[in-house]
């Protein structure tokens, strides 16, 4: 069945999809290396230390596999506080990953909607500028759930540079 079709599903992560999302990590860090000076090591993989606060379940770090259907199909990871200004109760898209073959089907709109749901109350989502389809999707998705009642600013200080939004999710917010 075509990623497309099928329901999308969050599972959280526990010790039985840690290796999963170590190794939807490694794809996630390839694609960057479009971007970012990421290397691989001698090993023949992309250093993954952003990950340990999610892998080791530290308090405010919550990560989630995404299924299409049995299959997997991506990853997003979601802190309890402002990556912006270090304010606790704003969620933060720390990370989110659709692999190649379920974009463009509405796996991560749908991944995206299930996330907000989930953690309802204010959001930030942050996007590189160099990274102009992130935020055409995050631009795209936001402003459905929301029904565009969602705000962007461009950060540019030594916290983040680039564009971000900011939103309340609701489960009953208006999608179409």
């Amino acid at each position: 069945m075509p990623y497309a079709l099928a329901v999308v599903s969050l599972i959280a992560v526990t010790d039985r999809e840690r290796a999963a999302l170590e190794t939807l990590f490694q794809l996630y860090s390839y694609d960057w290396s479009e971007l970012l000076p990421l290397e691989l090591g001698d090993d023949g993989r992309f250093a993954d230390h952003a990950l340990r606060p999610f892998t080791e379940h530290a308090a405010g770090h919550h990560a989630f596999v995404i299924r299409a259907g049995a299959r997997l199909a991506g990853f997003a990871l979601v802190v309890d506080r402002s990556r912006l200004t270090g304010v606790e109760g704003i969620f933060d898209m720390a990370e989110f990953f659709v692999v190649r073959g379920a974009r463009r089907g509405g796996v991560g709109r749908a991944a995206a909607c299930a996330i907000f749901d989930r953690f309802p109350g204010r959001w930030e989502i942050r996007q590189r500028p160099d990274n102009r389809d992130a935020t055409a999707f995050w631009r795209r998705v936001v402003d459905r759930y929301t029904d565009g009642r969602y705000e962007e600013h461009v950060w540019n200080d030594a916290r983040w540079v680039g564009p971000v939004q900011t939103f309340v999710a609701s489960p009953t917010a208006g999608r179409a």
